[in-house]
């Protein structure tokens, strides 16, 4: 193991309902995903602010998804719709920003589906990998 090794800091912003519950179950089956995948539980996929995603690249990660009920399914109704366009604009806003799109994910995953969540995050580790560090939107503030 190489002592400058890249390990990217993803923080994941997971549904309560669905795809917490199937992280929880990737747990359960002792699927592996890496650990540096940070989840923060919200209520709903739909409450995930924008300014959640930019502050999180702000403070140091070098990748955003934010996984929710399949469309349809949402415990709150239409809460994964507003999470669609929501973060499709935010898309365009970080294009702009220079922040390749890459970077962000959003992806649906049931409770049922632990092995889905398992995967995609590990595709996702590997994509930001691949890309390197975020450098773009990095506050030197925040640096120990």
């Amino acid at each position: 193991m190489q002592v400058n090794e890249f390990k990217p800091l993803i923080v994941a912003f997971c549904c309560n309902w669905c795809s917490y519950a199937g992280a929880d179950l990737a747990g359960n089956n002792r699927l592996s995903y890496p650990a540096d995948v940070k989840i923060i539980r919200v209520p709903c996929s739909c409450r995930v602010n924008p300014m959640f995603v930019l502050r999180a690249f702000q403070r140091g990660a070098d990748g955003v998804i934010i996984c929710g009920c399949h469309p349809g399914d949402c415990h709150y109704t239409s809460g994964n719709y507003y999470t669609r366009r929501r973060m499709t604009l935010l898309f365009s806003m970080l294009d702009y920003l220079g922040i390749e799109k890459e970077r962000t994910r959003v992806e649906w995953v049931s409770a049922a589906e632990g092995a889905k969540f398992a995967s995609t995050m590990n595709d996702f580790v590997s994509k930001i990998t691949q890309l390197g560090k975020n450098k773009r939107l990095e506050d030197l503030r925040c640096k120990k």
